[in-house]
């Protein structure tokens, strides 16, 4: 055991990952040309300690066995060169499992996973003693029970807990489950994160009611809410062209949690979370921008801060009132930062009002 505990524990799913890149999916019985090629390590827990150790937060692993062959020992490998922590346990029973994600260039991701009862059985033998002296432990929802103890664990230890809900949350004995051990849940609005306003404010009052501390809803490409307490924070995103959107949502997880690890406000980390899952669909593969890249984006970010009362959502104020000159020199300013880091500027945000005034709207 290291001496000094890791800030961040990811518990869950560990395999090899090929993203493959290409224009368009073909049709049935056809092919396409890939046009980028990159492997990494996966699950979501696995995504988020990379992107931690990328950003210098230590960071862990406990993760299921992987066979003892090659792709096995080449994952271990990988996870040991980016400096996380923890075991890495091989067995004979199994070979190690593979996961493929084929990106397009709408943003659209399509996987094809190996778990199996057996794979996901050795998460109820993990050593859990990483978890002591952590700052968080992270576990996926769709692990199933296996994740459980961890978390029983971390409570115990008075460890914060987050918990990738994603759309879990529409069966209300995992949402109840869940709600009664996490600190922070992420979901998103559905499978497949989508649906507008009446979708984002239909999971917002479904998580709040529950008593979760820290809700988070994640929108794609429509940026997040996030509420804890009497204070809800609304970022949207800057509209760029996606890539690979592969590991997105991990991105965000991670970009949350580091704001976290900080002690940033709410706010603060809402905005480097969504900077950085917006910048990760630019490129292919999970090799992240800087901390300093993705806080320039950040401070552009259009922000709404709302109300939760008597079961109704208000919005307080809009981004701010921004003076003409100001508001003109903060969309250069965007644009010129997203020319540096080659990502398209078209419709990255729609012209802002000048004078906007505050005002109350009940939604």
């Amino acid at each position: 055991m290291p001496k000094t505990p890791p800030e961040y524990v990811g518990f869950g799913m560990l395999t090899p990952v090929e993203i493959m890149v290409l224009e368009k999916l073909p049709k049935h019985n056809t092919g396409a040309i890939v046009t980028e090629v990159n492997e990494f390590v996966f699950d979501d827990a696995a995504i988020v300690a990379c992107l931690l150790r990328q950003w210098d937060v230590s960071a862990g692993m406990i993760g299921t066995a992987v066979g003892d062959d090659e792709r096995g020992h080449a994952l271990a490998k990988r996870l040991k060169d980016w400096g996380v922590q923890g075991k890495v346990r091989f067995t004979k029973e199994y070979k190690t499992p593979l996961e493929v994600n084929v990106s397009d260039r709408k943003g659209a991701r399509t996987y094809f996973w190996q778990r199996t009862p057996q794979i996901l059985g050795t998460l109820d033998s993990a050593d859990l003693r990483l978890i002591r002296g952590s700052k968080v432990l992270y576990v996926d929802w769709y692990d199933g029970s296996h994740v459980l103890r961890a978390i029983d664990e971390a409570n115990r230890l008075n460890v914060p807990v987050f918990v990738n809900l994603e759309h879990g949350h529409r069966n209300q004995d995992v949402l109840k489950q869940y709600a009664e051990r996490a600190t922070f849940c992420q979901a998103v609005t559905d499978a497949a994160q989508l649906g507008g306003k009446r979708a984002l404010i239909g999971t917002a009052r479904k998580l709040l009611k529950s008593g979760i501390e820290t809700a988070i809803i994640t929108l794609a490409k429509g940026g997040c809410l996030v509420a804890q307490g009497d204070e809800i924070v609304r970022v949207f995103a800057p509209q760029v062209k996606a890539v690979d959107a592969c590991g997105a949502g991990a991105t965000f997880s991670a970009g949350f949690i580091y704001g976290y690890l900080n002690e940033w406000s709410l706010e603060q980390s809402a905005k480097f979370a969504t900077a950085a899952a917006t910048l990760k669909v630019t490129r292919a593969g999970l090799r992240m921008f800087s901390v300093t890249e993705i806080l320039e984006l950040a401070d552009k970010l259009k922000v709404e801060h709302w109300a939760f009362k008597n079961n109704r959502f208000e919005i307080l104020d809009r981004i701010m009132n921004i003076p003409r000159q100001v508001a003109v020199q903060s969309q250069r300013a965007q644009a010129r930062l997203l020319r540096e880091l080659k990502i398209p500027e078209r419709n990255t945000h729609r012209n802002q009002q000048s004078h906007m005034k505050e005002k109350r709207k009940t939604v």
